[in-house]
């Protein structure tokens, strides 16, 4: 297991490499710069937009650009500076990212901690009430965009009150002396975001885990232990539901990734201080560094996320340990 996460550590850096890449090409060709808005104000001189193109390093090739903001990354860990915001990226984007992470790592537990089950009773109730029940969420959560729900969770709690329609904190939360009334409070802003943001998931989640199991318990081995005596209970909980779960991890590695991609939305609708806004805004105003380094720490969850989904299935299923 040792040399598998070292492997994909080191297979992770020339990938890492061609994605930043990439990206400053990209960003360097697609249509204007941070300085575009200033060009088209009159009062402006060209002096100052000059003096202003040597100062952000756009007067250069990209791929001089490139290569100073990685020589920045590797000696110094410095991520270049923020164009709109006036500060290191490195701040920026940390200020944010835990936020980020937050929403999506509450998103991931939410939407596994039900699929599973759900997918499980639905493969044993085939075609019974329990299934059709779990037919019908995973269609809603499939059907429903993911900005149709946002928009509907706001008007939810602008009539009910029941939740905050928006933000991460309430406004007198650094009036709150201990930790478990911030605790609170962060977790009253957390709890519609994070049904928004998970729901897409579990419903593929719990359709996947279904059809999993369903053909797992086809298989020649779940008959033979039933013939020889087990309960159809332990025959799904010991034989089949471990093999049935490998595709589910297998899942996960693009999962998380993919709920940081949709947190960009959620955050945006439903006004949550994330990575995601920031990320979007710098895109608008071509704030080159931001830009790069939002889509560097996508790729870096990616990478995470395919590597954590090896180790578990190494961890629950020796075949593929011993492989």
């Amino acid at each position: 297991m040792l040399k598998l996460v070292l492997r994909r550590i080191l297979e992770s850096i020339p990938l890492l490499l061609a994605i930043s890449l990439v990206t400053f090409f990209l960003l360097f060709h697609s249509p204007g710069d941070y300085l575009a808005s200033l060009r088209a104000d009159p009062k402006i001189s060209d002096a100052f937009l000059k003096s202003e193109v040597i100062r952000l390093g756009l007067d250069q090739p990209w791929y001089i650009v490139w290569l100073k903001w990685l020589w920045g990354v590797v000696r110094y860990g410095n991520l270049g500076h923020s164009f709109t915001y006036k500060i290191p990226v490195t701040e920026l984007i940390g200020a944010r990212l835990f936020n980020t992470f937050l929403l999506a790592f509450c998103s991931t537990i939410f939407a596994w901690s039900i699929a599973v089950p759900l997918g499980i009773i639905a493969a044993v109730k085939q075609n019974k009430l329990p299934d059709r029940i779990a037919s019908g969420i995973a269609f809603i959560g499939l059907s429903i965009p993911s900005v149709l729900l946002a928009l509907f969770a706001v008007y939810f709690a602008a009539v009910t009150g029941t939740f905050p329609t928006g933000g991460m904190k309430s406004d007198t939360h650094f009036m709150m002396t201990d930790t478990w009334s911030r605790f609170k409070d962060i977790a009253h802003h957390l709890v519609l975001p994070t049904i928004v943001l998970g729901m897409g998931g579990l419903a593929i989640y719990t359709r996947q885990m279904r059809s999993n199991l369903l053909e797992t318990l086809q298989a020649d081995y779940v008959r033979t232990a039933m013939a020889k005596g087990l309960s159809h209970r332990t025959a799904v909980m010991r034989h089949a539901l471990r093999n049935a779960l490998n595709p589910m991890i297998t899942l996960f590695g693009f999962a998380f990734s993919d709920l940081l991609s949709g947190a960009f939305l959620v955050e945006n609708v439903m006004a949550w201080p994330g990575l995601g806004r920031t990320t979007i805004e710098a895109y608008t105003s071509k704030d080159l560094f931001t830009v790069a380094a939002a889509v560097m720490l996508a790729s870096v969850m990616l990478i995470i996320g395919n590597l954590t989904a090896d180790i578990l299935l190494g961890l629950n299923d020796p075949r593929i340990r011993h492989d």
